[in-house]
């Protein structure tokens, strides 16, 4: 039976409890959260023992699901790591760079899995491209969402297009060329709206756009390669490929088109959605990681690799601000 214990049982920390108690052979033994209102909540509504003291809470479980203020989780992460417990932190990492690659040399130093939340990894209409050959030269990213004070602590990119960032960087297989930048504060302190173009070694060009006052919420990314185009609806969880048919491409819908090289035959593919909860899939990953010694699906690189170019990004928008 793995021992968890909930670091932060907010708006998204209660979402992962519900997961935690429906996985099998976990056990929730206790949660820290500073804030009493929600602490009383959580204690009464699912009988699980509050700790004051988030060390002593370490102390007795196997490892941390970290869901607190991105602030805290520096701090919490090292406390575990060095107790040797095994760390599920939300993204971002952490609030600094210098505060992340702090973890990420620790965590290599110590013999635990260590996970970062980018949720989207586990998203059903992501899940079902995982049998597809991407290799994508163009990409279009709309993440739009409605107003909402919670999250606001950090800027747009490290609260809504860090998911992106982190999928379009486990998709294109090179490195970071250039990056280009604009974005606005108009609800905060911090950019809530941002448009940035991102070129790739290998020629690939991702272009995002994220906002968190929208009127109408949309998660949606397309991929464009050679012969075929993805798209990606995080938000109705559905995908849909237009490729060039093949032999295989049995009882799909399909159209002729004539082109510069002759007749071509297309063909509209929508790969099978799984209907799966993310949250829960992210969750089970991470205790699979642990229980059979192998690497964690989002791992602490991963989460420092998004939060690199999410950094590279601010600093940008930073740059183009004119001020006067």
């Amino acid at each position: 039976m793995l021992k968890v214990g909930i670091f932060g049982v907010g708006h998204l920390g209660k979402f992962h409890l519900n997961n935690w108690k429906e996985i099998r052979d976990v056990e929730v033994v206790g949660f820290y959260d500073p804030n009493d209102a929600a602490a009383q909540e959580v204690s009464e509504k699912y009988q699980i023992p509050r700790f004051l003291d988030p060390n002593r809470l370490m102390e007795i479980v196997d490892a941390v699901d970290i869901v607190a203020p991105t602030n805290y989780h520096h701090q919490l992460c090292i406390n575990a790591i060095r107790k040797g417990k095994h760390v599920f932190v939300e993204k971002p990492l952490a609030n600094t760079m210098d505060e992340a690659r702090e973890l990420v040399k620790l965590a290599k130093e110590s013999n635990i899995k260590f996970q970062v939340g980018h949720v989207e990894r586990f998203n059903p209409a992501f899940i079902a491209t995982q049998n597809l050959d991407i290799k994508p030269m163009f990409i279009e990213v709309h993440r739009l969402a409605e107003f909402n004070p919670r999250g606001t602590e950090v800027s747009v990119i490290l609260d809504l297009m860090i998911h992106d960032i982190d999928i379009i960087l486990s998709l294109v297989k090179s490195e970071v060329k250039a990056i280009s930048a604009s974005g606005v504060a108009v609800m905060t302190d911090t950019p809530d709206i941002a448009n940035v173009r991102i070129e790739f070694n290998n020629g690939c060009v991702a272009n995002l756009t994220s906002s968190r006052i929208s009127m109408k919420k949309m998660r949606k990314m397309r991929l464009f390669q050679k012969d075929a185009y993805i798209g990606i609806d995080f938000l109705a969880k559905r995908t849909e490929v237009i490729k060039l048919k093949t032999d295989q491409d049995t009882e799909v819908l399909s159209f002729d088109v004539e082109t510069t090289h002759g007749k071509k035959t297309i063909a509209v593919v929508n790969p099978p959605v799984p209907e799966i909860n993310a949250i829960k899939k992210e969750l089970e990953a991470f205790v699979h990681a642990i229980t059979t010694n192998s690497p964690t699906v989002v791992s602490e690189v991963d989460g420092f690799r998004a939060m690199e170019v999410a950094h590279l990004i601010l600093q940008k928008i930073k740059n183009n601000t004119i001020v006067g």
